[in-house]
């Protein structure tokens, strides 16, 4: 649910200016990829079959967008489980980002479910795997704000302009996010932000000196229209506001023009832009509590899309072992397993990122 191009800045802009355009030849463009992606973020039929259902689980945020899910539907019910194939070992050994991202999409598919006429409960299911289980029945439609973001919510991984947030919508955003078992703590004053600033940027300093996360992190980098949308996954280019590359240059751009130091510049003013930065702790640390905390998370990014706002995640302090404890003790919760980092604020749209067609995640 994390993660960015490594290919902007002022310097590769300047070199790269020449060869960034959508027009060369194989790259696609704008256009093409809009209408590529269109039928992935098409209103929700009423009825709904449930492959249909499914189609809108799969918005969900998810680690890297690996999309690291499969589907099974079955009588009254629908399980979501954890796909290994698409798991990311470096950055996430644990799987906790595959469980968290369980949670959200199953989060997703209750919420959709639920305005559909087919409302339910979702439950863990230890004993197959992890797995997810969404146990529904015919009942009324019940609509909601949460539900009608969905198809707009994206994390939105640029500036923001630096507005505050209302006492009332950070609020909402507390009463969208009440989850069982997860505990949510909300940020927005400039010295802790500052505080979370460092560790970001000392997280992700310390990634990228690793030479197995950064060829992990290059794997999944989409650099143009065409690539993203013969993937339909991974993190594409224009969803970060970076210039689209030919295949040939991106990962050449990618080792030239990433050095840590104008990436922390980057983060840094991003979170400067930021309204606020919200924290997420599950109280079990292991899947089961991970899952909560991605049902959370996801809830928590649809009430800010309903408000108007942009949200993305800056994990690092999370990802990286050795940084939990300062974070856990910085917003009172020490001792804890910080799970989830997430800036919000208000900012632009850009371009939605990809998703795998519905036929390559449903499993008989």
């Amino acid at each position: 649910m994390n993660r960015r191009m490594l290919i902007a800045g002022a310097g590769g802009a300047v070199v790269l200016g020449g060869v960034a355009a959508a027009t060369i030849a194989g790259m696609g463009s704008d256009a093409d990829y809009a209408a590529g992606i269109a039928p992935l973020r098409a209103p929700l039929s009423a009825p709904a079959p449930l492959r249909e259902l499914v189609r809108f689980a799969t918005l969900a945020p998810n680690g890297h967008n690996t999309q690291p899910w499969r589907f099974r539907i079955g009588a009254g019910h629908i399980d979501v489980l954890p796909d290994p194939s698409r798991r990311t070992p470096v950055v996430d050994p644990d799987d906790h980002h595959v469980f968290v991202s369980l949670g959200a999409a199953a989060a997703t598919l209750a919420l959709a479910g639920a305005a559909r006429g087919q409302p339910g409960e979702v439950r863990f299911d230890a004993a197959n795997g992890g797995s997810l289980v969404y146990d529904f029945s015919a009942g009324p439609a019940r609509p909601s704000p949460l539900f009608d973001a969905i198809v707009q919510r994206q994390s939105t991984r640029g500036d923001y302009d630096g507005r505050p947030v209302s006492a009332a919508d950070l609020a909402s955003l507390a009463r969208a996010a009440a989850v069982p078992g997860v505990a949510l703590v909300l940020v927005t004053d400039r010295p802790r932000l500052d505080q979370i600033r460092d560790l970001v940027i000392a997280g992700n300093s310390a990634q990228l000196a690793d030479p197995a996360f950064r060829r992990e992190l290059k794997s999944l980098l989409r650099f143009n229209p065409s690539t993203a949308l013969r993937h339909g996954d991974g993190l594409f280019s224009a969803a970060s506001g970076s210039p689209a590359l030919p295949d040939w240059l991106g990962p050449l751009a990618f080792d030239w023009l990433a050095p840590a130091s104008s990436q922390n510049d980057a983060y840094a003013k991003q979170i400067r832009s930021s309204a606020g930065i919200a924290i997420f702790t599950g109280a079990i640390e292991g899947p089961a509590g991970w899952v909560a905390v991605g049902a959370a998370c996801q809830r928590f990014s649809l009430q800010a899309t309903a408000l108007g706002l942009k949200h993305a995640y800056l994990n690092q302090p999370v990802e990286v072992p050795a940084l939990r404890p300062a974070l856990a003790a910085l917003v009172g919760m020490a001792g804890t397993r910080p799970d989830i980092v997430m800036r919000f604020g208000t900012g632009p749209a850009l371009p939605f990122s990809p998703r795998r067609p519905v036929d390559a995640v449903i499993v008989a």
